[in-house]
C-alpha cells in the first residue's frame, strides 16, 4: 500500500504540518507500506534547516528527519520555494526541490492521497 502526504501549510501558526507529520510518523512504523511526503504552498518552510523552536515546542525539522532517516522520500514543490524566496541550500539534508511533474507521479502510484 502506497500512502502520499501532502502538507500546504506552514511549520508553525497552525498545527496541519505538525499533525501531518505526527500521522506520517506513526504510518512508517507499519511493515509494507510505502509513504511519500509533498511539501506544497507555505509547508515548503517546513523543510528550512536550522529551525528554532522554544524549548518544549515541536520542531518540523526534527520531525522530517524522522522520516528522511528512514528513507521516506520528501520533495519540496520548486516554485513554491521560489515564490517564498526559499533556495535550496537552504533547504534541510535528505528534502529535494521537486516539481509538479514528480507530485503528479507519486499521486497517480498512491493508493491513498492524505492532503494537510
Amino acid at each position: 500500500m502506497q500512502y502520499l502526504i501532502i502538507l500546504n501549510d506552514p511549520p508553525y501558526g497552525t498545527e496541519r504540518s505538525f499533525n501531518a507529520l505526527r500521522l506520517a510518523l506513526s504510518l512508517r512504523k507499519h511493515e509494507g507500506l510505502e509513504l511519500k511526503v509533498f511539501l506544497l504552498a507555505d509547508g515548503v518552510s517546513c523543510a528550512k534547516a536550522g529551525q528554532k523552536v522554544p524549548n518544549g515546542y515541536y520542531n518540523l525539522e526534527r520531525m522530517l528527519k524522522g522520516l528522511i532517516k528512514h528513507a521516506i522520500p520528501v520533495g519540496a514543490c520548486g516554485i513554491c520555494m521560489e515564490a517564498r524566496g526559499l533556495e535550496e541550500a537552504e533547504l534541510m539534508a535528505g528534502v529535494h526541490k521537486s516539481t509538479l511533474e514528480e507530485l503528479s507521479d507519486w499521486t497517480v502510484n498512491a493508493d491513498k492521497v492524505l492532503v494537510f
